[in-house]
């Protein structure tokens, strides 16, 4: 076993003081920890099979890098700076799913100390507190923030023309901005708006069609807007 154990570099001084046991002890309950808060993550939210993949297994990644250069300060520092390089090339994620990533990172760098107790305590204490948060009613509130797109013809005045019906789909709403399009023949109008009800969308766009002589109309989730910046 300790010719298992024992690196391919390994001198008589810089020998790991890890066994076997402790090792697997350590990524198994990083592994755990990082499925509960993957199932925490998956609460009243949105999510995608690789992102549960990602909370589920980057806790015991992060672990077992940290019990390889745990004590060696070189091998910390050349760690340090193989992840500075790394890119990801990947659409930027939610505030939310960082926030959880950065969680999940934090509960394996704690399991690779051998504090175990301490990493289940945080992922505790940061799930409990994610899917509190994404229960509460300011949450759903802001699940009901979407911006609205509606395309217009020239000759429509758009100041007021849709208040009738924001007042009676829409909690609240404000024009952010006003584009001309098609060579000034189409005004592209973009408001933030709070629906009361999403069941009531279909009707909603249906009545702003009417106004607008069936030009595009879209709707689209305005945290996700806002979070991937």
């Amino acid at each position: 076993m300790d010719t298992l154990t024992k690196g391919l570099f390994d001198s008589a001084d810089s020998v790991l003081n890890l066994s076997v046991t402790d090792f697997m002890t350590a990524i198994l309950a990083s592994i755990f920890i990082g499925i509960f808060l993957a199932m925490a993550y998956a609460v009243n939210s949105r999510h995608t099979a690789s992102m549960m993949l990602t909370l589920t297994f980057l806790p015991a990644s992060v672990c077992a890098i940290i019990m390889m250069v745990n004590g060696n300060i070189g091998a910390g520092v050349a760690v340090a700076g193989a992840f500075s390089l790394v890119r990801f090339r990947s659409v930027p994620g939610a505030a939310r799913d960082i926030t959880v990533i950065f969680a999940a990172m934090g509960c394996g760098l704690i399991c690779g100390m051998g504090y175990i107790f301490f990493a289940a305590l945080f992922a505790a204490i940061t799930g409990g507190g994610v899917m509190l948060f994404t229960a509460s009613p300011v949450w759903k509130g802001v699940e009901n923030d979407c911006v609205l797109t509606v395309s217009i013809p020239e000759d429509l005045n758009y100041s007021g023309v849709f208040d009738d019906l924001f007042e009676r789909y829409t909690d609240k709403w404000e024009r952010v901005s006003v584009k001309s399009t098609g060579m000034g023949s189409v005004f592209k109008l973009v408001y933030d708006i709070r629906q009361k009800d999403r069941k009531q969308e279909k009707a909603f766009i249906d009545e702003i069609r009417t106004r607008n002589g069936n030009l595009d109309v879209m709707i689209a989730k305005k945290a996700d807007q806002d979070e991937a910046l």
